[in-house]
């Protein structure tokens, strides 16, 4: 999306210049099979709406990666659970931890450094945009993209009330990324991309907007086996973080495809029955059989790769 108010407007800044050719990923056949990308981009979008509206009323934001707004499992949910040491989150605000959606923590893995630039795909309530400014301190940058108004605000305010001035939140989508080309060093994401319809457009543009030598360091949720039928069909399990989840292996291609080089996946946590059933339970899937299909297969893993 067009960030007028920066002056973007062409194929430098935008995204609008071609994407390199690549052969029709299994994700977006699944997209395909739900809907069209808009419409799955719009359930998305009130999702997470919904979660940051519970996170500026002071809930928790039970309705991301994992549960359903509506889940009678959302007290837990084991991709969201457990993500952040209480030291490192002194001093950020308690909606940016309320609203805090992720699989990983990858301001801890992303080995930011004093001065750098770091763009964070998919922002939400600012969380890990907050950690990153801190550690990148006055010398550096952090920016935010969001495509949900009621994140954005939710973002901006725990900003302000951070009293963080080298952080911005940008309004966009991941596949269009209002930034000039190699304008960032770092760029993160917890538990975004999966989400997209448009894998290899986002990692294309995260190319893109990398200088050389920049890093690619993402928290995302991976597959290590093809899932059942009923679980990639279920929209609830896409918005969940699950049914649109790249294989390791497609994630690899699709990053050395775009010219990533240095490409490592490593797994964070990978889900055992119980989080299976959690996951399912989330979605409305009673089948008890699904479980051991699915076991073993989900696994939050943190994703490297170098221009």
């Amino acid at each position: 999306m067009t960030d007028t108010a920066r002056g973007c407007c062409g194929p430098d800044c935008c995204g609008d210049e071609p994407v390199t050719t690549l052969e029709r990923s299994r994700t977006e056949e699944v997209a395909t099979t739900l809907g069209a990308r808009d419409a799955l981009r719009d359930e998305v979008r009130a999702k997470y709406g919904e979660a940051a509206r519970r996170a500026a009323s002071g809930q928790t934001a039970s309705c991301g990666c994992g549960t359903s707004c509506s889940s009678k499992s959302a007290e837990w949910d084991p991709i969201t659970s457990n993500l952040y040491e209480a030291a490192e989150t002194r001093g950020i605000p308690a909606e940016a931890l309320l609203a805090s959606l992720g699989c990983g923590n990858p301001t801890a893995l992303a080995a930011l450094a004093p001065g750098e630039t770091v763009l964070d795909l998919g922002s939400g309530g600012g969380i890990d945009v907050l950690l990153s400014a801190h550690r990148v301190g006055p010398t550096g940058k952090a920016y935010g993209l969001d495509m949900t108004d009621e994140m954005l605000a939710l973002a901006r305010e725990n900003q302000r009330k951070s009293g963080l001035t080298n952080v911005e939140f940008l309004r966009g989508e991941i596949e269009n990324i209002p930034l000039p080309s190699e304008t960032v060093d770092v760029i993160i994401s917890n538990c975004v991309i999966n989400l997209s319809a448009d894998k290899a457009r986002v990692i294309n543009e995260a190319h893109r907007v990398l200088n050389r030598g920049g890093r690619f360091a993402v928290s995302d949720v991976v597959l290590r086996g093809d899932l059942p039928e009923p679980v990639l069909k279920s929209i609830g399990l896409w918005t969940g973080c699950v049914s649109g989840a790249l294989h390791e292996d497609e994630y690899r291609r699709l990053l050395m495809a775009a010219g990533f080089t240095d490409v490592s996946i490593e797994p964070t946590r990978v889900y055992s029955n119980d989080d299976v059933q959690a996951l399912l339970d989330s979605a409305g899937l009673d089948d008890a059989g699904l479980v051991d299909q699915v076991e073993g297969k989900i696994m939050s893993a943190f994703v490297r790769a170098v221009k």
